[in-house]
């Protein structure tokens, strides 16, 4: 078994450690772990649950409070007295506070019941006077969100945290509800806030940060004071965390790991609702249980260790001896072949040691053997891919009279056939570059100027039954390439795929750089190659010594591409009869240093 097998290259003395470990260490440590998550997390959940039933409190406590609003604003929006006088129109000014005088219904509310802070509406009668129960809604309330929100939705009620203009814009919790008045066919908006006084008094009891937030993410009560009218995004705490639904998550709250117990609580007939929320850090619950872990933990490593020096000492008794044999296999293996032991003893130590120095020198001499024989296969293949390069670079540059074909090109220029002579220009161009080529590498630019004036050679001969296409990637003119890699890929789709079609033909040669190589495609619209063609074609690219193939140009490419750059940068042809041929190659960005 292959763990039997790793065991046995384990030195003597690590074994006994390892052994020490895996049968002490490991299932005190498994069982100390254990322990200790199990501390920690029966700390955290009964925190929790804690938190989660004083949440549930708090919630029915300020629901009451809530829901006292809420009857109370039943009870004004019912009210005959009060629909009649603030809809009356009245003469003068004693007449509205002989009114007021004989409606108290504000101020009995607010004297009866200590959970209420203030009572006002909100009426369009210009003959009434402001006395901060009735008041005309000034431009500024008229056009705030809450305003309109409310008007909007006439049958419902909506909690808002709003300044009240009575109290100096002192912010409340505040009920806000439209009332019909139906005698009149008018309406009013009626606002009952909520004393932060109570609401916080509630809170003041709990364990942990706990909130009361409305829905815009504002703190409406809070067991620390401090923290009323500021906004939930000053601590970290998203707009998506609380539209979560009630439940326990875990976030990240003053720079620490806290669970946060979210409570929702939508009274009756309302648009919107509040959230009751309650945070505690969870080092805070489990540093209890982490200072005894802590303690346990010390006596445990304290008794381990105190067992682990005696069984290093037992063990460095028992391996002293196979240790100075491990050091000269460990030179070994780190290459030093001139590395010997001397243990004294006939026993098994001994025995190994003597088969070791007789087994280093054998080593020694096949590595000696191995050595001399890769340098001379090494000399021999680079020999064979020096021939080979030359014989096929003998083959595809064919040296021509340049100077002959430039004097011809002056005397047809002189008389006057003027494309006659430009092609003459563009084929003793083609030629001296082809004679220039000593070998190595050129740019990809300068091969694709040797592909136009072929292409242009070609384009005159065949008048308008040739076109050609060049899409080149400006980044690749400067990639350094093999010579005469691209040129017989164009000769070849022109003489193969074009000429021998009925109707005009197209070349495209497309460059672009990407993945760390060059890609270049040569794509016709020619006759194309049937399948079994194809197949042979592409078998008999890798036969450098297959003298059949009349495509010897292909062959050439293939084979100095894959004997420069390896194996897998070869030619891939991809061919469908009456649809074209296209050829492609790549070469590794870099792939100049391997010539």
């Amino acid at each position: 078994m292959k763990w039997i097998d790793k065991t046995n290259n384990i030195r003597m003395k690590k074994k006994l450690i390892i052994s020490f470990i895996l049968v002490v260490f490991i299932p005190v440590g498994i069982v100390g772990a254990l322990l200790t998550y199990s501390l920690r997390q029966t700390a955290l959940n009964d925190a929790v649950q804690q938190t989660s039933n004083d949440v549930e409190k708090v919630k029915t406590r300020i629901g009451e409070i809530l829901k006292l609003s809420i009857e109370i604003s039943n009870k004004l929006a019912t009210d005959p007295r009060l629909e009649t006088l603030v809809n009356k129109r009245y003469q003068s000014n004693y007449s509205v506070v002989e009114a007021y005088r004989e409606y108290r219904e504000f101020e009995l509310y607010e004297r009866l019941y200590k959970e209420i802070a203030n009572i006002r509406l909100y009426v369009d009668n210009p003959t009434l006077l402001n006395n901060w129960d009735y008041l005309q809604p000034e431009p500024s309330i008229a056009k705030s969100e809450w305003y309109k929100a409310t008007i909007k939705n006439s049958a419902k009620i909506g909690w808002y945290y709003i300044g009240d203009e009575t109290k100096g814009d002192s912010a409340y919790l505040s009920l806000v509800r439209r009332i019909y008045f139906p005698n009149y066919q008018t309406t009013g908006v009626l606002v009952i806030d909520i004393s932060q006084t109570e609401l916080n008094g509630i809170l003041r009891q709990e364990q942990f940060d706990t909130m009361v937030i409305d829905g815009s993410g504002y703190i409406d009560a809070a067991k620390n004071t401090d923290l009323v009218g500021k906004h939930i995004r000053d601590f970290h705490i998203t707009q998506e965390m609380l539209d979560k639904p009630s439940g326990t998550y875990q976030i990240d709250y003053n720079g620490e790991t806290s669970k946060l117990i979210i409570e929702s609580l939508i009274p009756d007939v309302s648009s919107n609702g509040l959230k009751i929320i309650s945070v505690f850090s969870v080092q805070s619950i489990v540093k209890g249980a982490n200072r005894i872990s802590m303690f346990g933990l010390f006596i445990i490593i304290m008794s381990l260790l105190i067992a682990l020096v005696f069984i290093y000492i037992f063990s460095s008794l028992l391996s002293k001896r196979i240790l100075r044999l491990s050091k000269q296999i460990n030179k070994v293996a780190l290459g030093d072949l001139h590395a010997s032991t001397v243990i004294d003893g006939d026993d098994e130590i001994g025995q190994l040691s003597r088969q070791f120095n007789y087994m280093v020198g054998n080593i020694r001499e096949l590595m000696e053997e191995v050595t001399e024989s890769n340098r001379q296969k090494a000399q021999l293949e680079l020999k064979q891919k020096e021939i080979k390069l030359k014989m096929m670079a003998s083959q595809i540059n064919p040296h021509f009279l340049f100077n002959a074909l430039e004097s011809l090109r002056m005397k047809i220029h002189l008389r006057g056939s003027a494309d006659i002579a430009d092609i003459v220009r563009v084929l003793g161009k083609l030629m001296r570059k082809s004679l220039e080529i000593e070998g190595g590498t050129i740019t990809l630019g300068e091969e694709l100027d040797m592909v136009r004036c072929y292409l242009a050679i070609q384009r005159f001969r065949y008048d308008d039954h040739l076109s050609y296409e060049l899409e080149l990637d400006p980044a690749s003119s400067e990639f350094r390439i093999l010579p005469l890699v691209v040129q017989p890929l164009v000769e070849n789709a022109v003489i193969h795929g074009i000429e021998n079609k009925e109707e005009a033909g197209f070349v495209r040669i497309r460059t672009e750089l990407q993945d760390d190589a060059l890609y270049v495609t040569v794509a016709d619209d020619g006759v194309g190659i049937p399948e079994a063609r194809l197949d042979a074609l592409i078998c008999s690219l890798n036969d450098p010594e297959d003298g059949k193939n009349h495509r010897i140009g292909l062959r050439n490419v293939h084979q100095r591409l894959i004997l420069t750059f390896g194996e897998q940068y070869g030619l891939r042809i991809v061919s469908r009869v009456n649809e074209g041929t296209e050829i492609r190659f790549r070469i590794p960005i870099g792939g100049d240093s391997h010539v």
